[in-house]
């Protein structure tokens, strides 16, 4: 019952914020103005959507840390800190970025600090093993060129993170959808017996709460984008989530498992085709299912279902079980690749000169 009341304290604000961010957008003209092809809304469209997920998400857990009897032996107070100053940096560049339009090697500083300061503060850095399925764990130990390789993996790990969801962000409620279910996910995964952390479960059943609030606008057609800011902060939390859960990343990685090989596609294509890697285009898997014919709504369900699945699957397999799920994952993303592609250049060819 009080992980149903943080979830719907959350959803609440999501929703009562998320117009008033609205609002502000238009006043503040960080607005997405309709540039095809790429983008596929006919109107000019608001954006700071990340600003009410952020808010929402900050004031229940101020309440959760005043009413929730919470243990700071196992989460130091400090780490909730950091986690809401990086995030209130990815909002600052968020903003500049929806209002400004930052060119991109200004735009990927701001979370690059932000995935800089969870290992300064501390978050992580004490993970020295990964687990391997195939012998001894992997040792995060030591240093690289005077700098903790703790800390390099996870700064690694968060920017990665952060800028899948950020150049997946090019459906209505693409990102939000799977944000929401990689909250669940890790939700659930908290509350395992191997796990059993319930302070985790709770920040990410806020996470969800907010995402799920959120969805009621984002939703095709969608009135409000999540704008730089709210992309990359989805991103962010589910990757800082995972590392709290103890390194966590294959659980993570499964859920992200279709937008991180999607955007790992497009990259490698951009740059086979001499093209800028940050430049948007209409590659992404996501477009060629709305060349197939299918709906936004549609679209969004397909992905939907395929982080779910291969999500919530992962939570009850040990070490050895995701293995295979990771390896599973890729087969069924590149056969789905390959016959998205195949059917888009047939129905190309097919198509009449004049």
């Amino acid at each position: 019952m009080t992980y149903l009341y943080y979830f719907f304290l959350a959803t609440v604000l999501a929703v009562v914020l998320t117009p008033i961010c609205k609002y502000l957008a238009f006043r503040w003209r960080a607005v997405d103005v309709p540039r095809p092809p790429r983008n596929l809304h006919k109107n000019v469209t608001a954006k700071l959507g990340g600003l009410p997920i952020f808010i929402a998400l900050a004031i229940c857990t101020v309440v959760y840390l005043i009413w929730g009897h919470v243990d700071f032996v196992v989460l130091p107070a400090k780490f909730f800190w950091a986690i809401g100053f990086a995030a209130a940096v990815l909002m600052v560049g968020g903003f500049l970025d929806d209002r400004y339009d930052l060119p991109p090697r200004v735009a990927w500083l701001f979370p690059a600090l932000a995935a800089l300061i969870i290992p300064l503060s501390g978050i992580g850095v004490g993970i020295k093993l990964l687990s391997n399925p195939f012998g001894d764990p992997i040792s995060l130990s030591g240093m690289f060129v005077g700098l903790p390789i703790s800390g390099i993996f996870i700064w690694i790990w968060l920017m990665g993170m952060m800028f899948t969801t950020k150049f997946l962000d090019g459906l209505d409620g693409l990102v939000a959808g799977i944000g929401l279910i990689g909250g669940l996910t890790l939700f659930a995964l908290s509350l395992t017996e191997t796990v059993n952390q319930p302070m985790t479960a709770t920040i990410a059943i806020i996470l969800a709460g907010s995402l799920f609030g959120f969805l009621f606008y984002n939703s095709n057609p969608a009135s409000i984008f999540l704008g730089d800011g709210g992309s990359l902060f989805v991103g962010f939390m589910l990757g800082v989530l995972a590392i709290i859960l103890g390194a966590k990343i294959a659980t993570a990685f499964l859920v992200m498992g279709v937008p991180i090989l999607d955007v790992a596609w497009v990259i490698i294509k951009r740059v086979f085709n001499r093209k800028s890697p940050f430049r948007g285009d209409r590659l992404h898997l996501h477009f060629r299912l709305l060349d197939l014919g299918f709906s936004q709504k549609q679209t969004a369900m397909i992905l939907y279902g395929i982080s779910a699945v291969f999500g919530f699957t992962a939570v009850f397999l040990q070490s050895f079980g995701k293995l295979v799920a990771l390896l599973v994952l890729f087969l069924v993303m590149g056969v789905f690749i390959w016959t998205v592609y195949y059917i888009y250049k047939k129905r190309q060819r097919q198509m009449p000169l004049f």
